[in-house]
Order: C-alpha cells, then structure tokens, then sequence
C-alpha cells in the first residue's frame, strides 16, 4: 500500500507540472544586438496579446560608460530611429520620449539631449482586431542611433520580437522596467500655469502654480522640441515667491517669427513629491497661457506641423487671390475684358440667365487652366525626392537661373521688349466660336493670355506649389483663377457694369513699368544670396554680374531687332543674336565650382577625400592632410573651430602647400565606413597627415589642438 502510493507520488507531481505549463511564459523579448558602445533589445511587458487591444513594445538601449544616443531634438547628433515591419493588420505608434538629460563631452561641454546608461524608448503597438487565439505575431524593426563619447559613430540593428495572441498577460520581467520608464514621459502641465514670451535674443518661460500646489522643482532645465533656443547654454532661472522664470538664450539663426515654444522643462526632484528626475510637456503661444491639456512630443522629428499655419495659409490665399485680379489689369488682358462680356452677350441674345452661364463657364474654363497648372507643378515637385522652394535656394545653380529668369520678365515690364500680344489676338478670335464650349475655351486661352504677359505676379504661386501640402497649393491656384475669373463673372451677371471700367489708355503701360520694380528688387535680393553662396570664390560674383549684362542685352536685342514689327531678315538676325547672347550670359554668370589657389593670406579650401586624390597629391609631392568628419559629430566642430583659425597652423597649412581632403560622413558612405575599417575605426572625428612619398601617415588624436596638429606635421616629415 505504501510502496504504490510512493509510485503515485511522482505521477501525480509530474501530472500537475504539466498542467501547470501552459502558465509558465517566458518572458518575450528580442536577441541583444551590440554595435560599438551601445546594445539594442526590444522587450515587452506582455507575454501574449489580445486581438485590438493596444500593447507596449520598448527599445531598451544600454550604453557603455560615458557614452549616449540622442533625444528627439538631438542637438549636435540626430535621434534614434525605429522602422517597423508588422504583420498585416498591426498599428505602431510614433515613440514615446523620455524626459531627456543634457549630454556632455569630456572637456564639459554641452553637446545636446539625450540618454545614458540604460534608456527604454516606448512604442504603441495595436493589433488587428481579427487575430484568432493561438496565432503568433513577428514583429521587426530597423533600428538606428548615433552613439558618442568623444568621438561618433552611427549604430544600427535589425531586431524581431515574437507574441502569441490569447488572453492578454502581463510580464513580470519587464513591467516594472516599462513602467518606470512610463513615468519618465514628460507630464502634462495640470499644476501650473505656463506664459511664455520673447525678444530677438532671448524667450522668458514663466510658470505660476495653481492653488494648493506645494511642490517646488529644482535644477531646472528647458530642451527646446526645435532649434528656437540655444541647446548649448545654460537657462538663467530666477525663483520668486512661487514663481518660476526661465530666461532661454535664442540660437543665432532662430526664426523670430516662431509663434509657439515647445519642448520639456525638466526637473532633478520632479514636479510632484516623491517624484525623481521628471519632465514637464511646454507647448505655449508665445504671448499667451496654457493651463494644462498638453501633449508631450512623440514623433520622430521636432513636433512641427506639416501643414502651414491657418493664419499663414490665409494671408497666402489673400495674396493669391489679388495676385489673380491684378493679372487683369496688365496690358495683354485688360483691353479684351469688356470684348469677352460682350460677346457672351452677343451669343445668348440678351437673356440674362444665359449670359451669366456664359460667365459662369467661362470662370470655369479659368479654374481648370489653373487645376492643370497646379498639377503639372505637383507633378514636377513628385519626381524630385527633396524639390521644394527653400531646398531650391541652396542651389546657386538655382539661385542664378531664378534671377535671370526675373530679371528678364523685369525687362519685359519696363518695355524693352513685349511677348504676350499674338496670344491675346488668338484670344479675339476664339472668343467668336458659338456656345459654351466657346466661353469654356476663352476661359482657358484667358489664363495662357495672363500668363505670358504677367508670369512674375504667378511667382508666389509657384512658390507655394513647391513648398505647400497638395492640397494646399491646388487652394492657392483656385485662389489666382477666382481672382482673374471674377471680374468677368461680375460683368456677365451685370453687363451694363462695362460701361463703369476705366477705358485703356497710358495710364496702363505706367502701372506695367512700376511693377517691374519689385522684380528688380527680387534680382538684388538673389545676387545678395549668390553672394553668400559664392563667398569661396574671388571672381565668382563678378562672373555673375556679366552674365546679367549679357542677359539684359539679349533681352534689348530682341526686342530692338527681333520682334514682329521688322522685316523677316532683321527679325532673324535679332532672334539669333539674342539666342546667343542669351547662352553666354547663362554660361558667364552660372555658378561653378572653382578650386582657388591660396595666395596671399591662406585660404582653407577643401577638395574631396578619395584613396585616389591621396596618390595624387603625393605623387605631386605635396603633404596631405585628411579629415573624417560628419556634422553630427560634436567632437569634429570643435577640432575645426580650434585648429583652422589659428594661425600658426594656417601658416604651416601653406609653407608645407598642404592639399586638404575632407571625407564627409554626415551621410552614410560606404567607401568612407570602409577606409576607417581599415584603419580599425568606426567613428570620427579621424585624422590623417601624408608626407610626400610615403604610404604610412600620422594618426592624430580624435580631440585636436593646434599644437598636436604641428607636431603632426612635424612628425610626418621627419619619417
């Protein structure tokens, strides 16, 4: 009896083991992946999932001693990425950002925003709703990051994580890590009343605590969401009975016209008792208060909209539209205005409905040119990955094209020459045709008639196709078309209003000439940017100025011996000179990249990195200095700022008639990621001397100083 209950005992213990194992979930979580100073694993506080019901997903990121990654407005660096890939049906959210820290380099100085040690990112992730029990589902992601001591390097990793759908179980593992990294979110201000304001030099944050509020934060710091302020320095923060004034110094090239300041206020002891390092969320008008329902920022960039600001989008709309009436008092369109009307008039023999409809087909005929025009531009900015009206500017190339191509229709205007004319005769003669296709078709010859005579006036159009939403910039035209269409629609629901516009006459070709000045201003203010482009180069400015000489004489050519009022001989012989003058003012004034020589005082001119411009300029008998940097690199800025502005090295720089090359890392090469492979490196800043004629250089040390950089020199040619 005893001897089969001892048998039992086992079965019976092995029996409810594996009952028991459906319970024992491990806990889910990604492989670790380390690249240089930083591990990356994904962790979940859910074991299983339940279909539709939202769940937390975390990069956990372990940083070696010393070294960080970047908060959302990283500052020097640029943040941490997440891609995901899920199964179909899954949702994630953008990343949740904890309370950030202000990094430093090892000199002490502030480099930006970011995390040590260990930093848990948080993600939402919503399943699909018809997922059956049992199921499981992979979820991956491309991770990227930028990790920095003294020196940088981008890391990245591919990592999955696996759930099994059911009934939804929390894990004990990582909860309690998930949790705390939860309450380091940036809070909503539900205690505080938030003011801000500023001048061109600084922002002054003032908080003021609502009634029965006790707590009192310490060792306040504010991180700007966007380059507003200067991440750089430290807020002077003055307290006074209860209150809180942050003074924030501007970066230099803030836009002072920034209606909001967004970011977190961080304080060491939190802002409620109890509470550790914590963060509030700052989301005010400038000018204005916030008392509490603010949302801190998540996404992967700065919080900004997309879209423009509705008062902006306005004040755009208004320009449009008047934009679009003044097209009709330019001298191409305005003497066919009361013809239009009256043949509308003509072809529905008086009856009142039937001119209005003529009117109301016309306008029509307007509105689509214009819906085509906006679409071929949207078109146009769809097939280049970055085009877009400011990303245009930094192109001189662009630069110079835009202002010739101004400075042309300014000649235009100031009657050097007329275009435009042939189409309004075309216009007469398809106004003629019977029935509303007629006016439809007028409404559209309307809008090629505007365009050729006063294209300048459509600039700020293009501007805004370039740089608004789709949506946006199709508005905009139908603003410019309701502009030009409406004094015809007017005038075909009230025809006996003709007789009331002022009669064509001179007065018409002075207002023309007028506004050929505020193109020429737009040419002055493109030449000034050019300057600014072309700065490196001596006689690139000079170039540019002949090259809208030769621009204007084209123009005069053209429209001294080339229009139609001369004989067909005369007529070519302007054609072709002005073709040609015109093809040398754009090669003259275009901008190039030209490699200028150092003479007098030295001039810092930097060529390319490439293992071939190494053997060339050695080969030449020349030193070489090589210099691995990327923008993001803190460490790179402070080498550049230290080493080539003193002029011991400046003067060193040309007794030794060095070739300075620059590998540019701030985007991803793999040719540059190769060569510091093989010198056993991963990150920059890295630099190099080569002597004349010999293969091994000098290293020099990541941080740089004007001494170090001499005795490299030194060094090198001594070997």
């Amino acid at each position: 009896m005893k001897f089969t209950r001892l048998l039992r005992l086992p079965a019976l213990s092995l029996s409810l083991g594996l009952l028991a194992l459906p319970c024992l979930v491990f806990a889910v979580e990604s492989k670790p992946v380390t690249k240089g100073a930083v591990t990356a694993t994904l962790v979940s506080d859910a074991v299983t999932i339940e279909a539709g019901k939202p769940f937390t997903v975390a990069l956990r990121l372990q940083h070696d001693p010393h070294w960080h990654s970047y908060w959302i407005a990283a500052g020097t660096g640029y943040p941490t990425s997440i891609n995901w890939t899920l199964p179909e049906g899954f949702k994630a959210g953008e990343i949740q950002w904890p309370t950030p820290t202000i990094l430093r380099d090892t000199s002490g100085k502030i480099v930006g925003n970011g995390y040590s040690d260990e930093a848990f990112l948080l993600v939402e992730i919503t399943p699909s709703a018809t997922l059956a029990a049992g199921t499981k589902g992979l979820l991956s992601a491309a991770v990227e990051w930028l990790m920095c001591e003294d020196v940088c390097m981008p890391g990245d990793a591919q990592l999955e994580i696996s759930f099994t759908v059911g009934a939804a179980q929390a894990d004990a593992k990582w909860t309690k890590a998930i949790a705390a990294a939860r309450a380091r979110l940036p809070k909503v201000a539900t205690d505080w009343n938030v003011t801000a304001t500023h001048t061109d030099t600084t922002a002054k944050l003032r908080l003021l605590p609502k009634p029965g509020t006790t707590h009192q934060p310490a060792e306040l710091h504010f991180f700007a969401a966007d380059a507003f302020t200067d991440y750089t320095q430290l807020a002077k923060v003055t307290p006074g009975n209860g209150t809180w004034v942050i003074e924030l110094p501007l970066d230099a090239a803030a836009d002072k016209n920034v209606k909001r300041l967004t970011g977190v206020l961080a304080s060491a002891n939190g802002w409620s008792a109890g509470s550790g390092y914590d963060g509030l969320a700052i989301d005010v008008a400038f000018g204005g208060e916030t008392t509490g329902a603010v949302a801190p920022p998540t996404s992967n960039l700065p919080p900004q909209s997309s879209q423009t600001a509705p008062g902006s989008l306005l004040g755009t709309l208004l320009l449009a539209f008047l934009g679009g009436m003044i097209l009709n008092l330019m001298p191409c369109v305005f003497p066919v205005l009361g013809i239009k009307i009256l043949g509308f008039v003509n072809q529905s023999g008086n009856d009142r409905r039937k001119i209005t409809a003529h009117g109301l087909v016309f306008a029509l005929g307007v509105l689509v040119s214009f819906w085509v025009l906006a679409g071929a531009l949207l078109a146009l900015r769809a097939g280049g990955a970055q085009l877009g009206w400011g990303f245009q500017l930094q192109s001189p190339a662009f630069v110079f094209g835009m202002a010739a191509f101004l400075l042309i229709f300014a000649l235009n205007l100031s009657g050097l020459f007329e275009i435009g004319l042939s189409a309004t005769g075309v216009g007469g003669e398809l106004q003629m045709k019977e029935g509303f296709a007629g006016s439809f078709f007028t409404g559209a010859l309307a809008t090629l008639v505007a365009t050729p005579c006063s294209a300048p006036f459509l600039a700020p159009a293009l501007g805004a196709a370039l740089s608004l939403s789709a949506g946006q910039s199709f508005l905009v035209f139908t603003f410019i078309a309701i502009g030009l269409a409406l004094p015809y629609l007017l005038l075909s629901i009230f025809p006996q209003a003709i007789r009331l516009l002022p009669k064509p006459g001179a007065w018409m070709e002075t207002f023309k000439q007028f506004m050929a000045f505020p193109l020429y201003a737009t040419v002055g203010w493109l030449l000034w940017v050019l300057a600014g482009q072309t700065k490196d180069d001596d006689n690139a400015l000079l170039l540019i100025s002949f090259g809208f000489v030769l621009v204007a004489m084209a123009a005069w050519i053209y429209g001294r011996f080339g229009q139609a009022h001369g004989k067909p001989g005369r007529q070519l012989f302007g054609r072709v000179v002005a073709a040609a003058l015109l093809a040398a003012g754009l090669y003259t004034g275009w901008p190039k990249t030209v490699e200028v020589a150092p003479a007098g005082s030295y001039q810092v001119a930097w060529e390319k990195w490439s293992p071939g411009a190494i053997a060339t300029a050695q080969a030449a008998g020349k030193f070489v200095y090589v210099d691995f940097t990327a923008r993001w690199c803190a460490t790179c800025q402070t080498n550049k700022a230290t080493v080539f502005h003193n002029d011991a090295v400046l003067a060193e720089l040309k007794k030794r008639n060095v070739v300075l090359l620059r590998g540019d890392w701030t985007n991803r090469d793999p040719l540059i990621t190769a060569e510091l492979a093989r010198w056993n490196r991963s990150a920059v800043p890295f630099n190099l001397i080569y002597a004349p004629g010999k293969a091994d250089p000098v290293v020099l040390p990541e941080l740089l100083t004007p001494g170090k950089v001499l005795e490299g020199f030194a060094q090198a040619a001594a070997r």
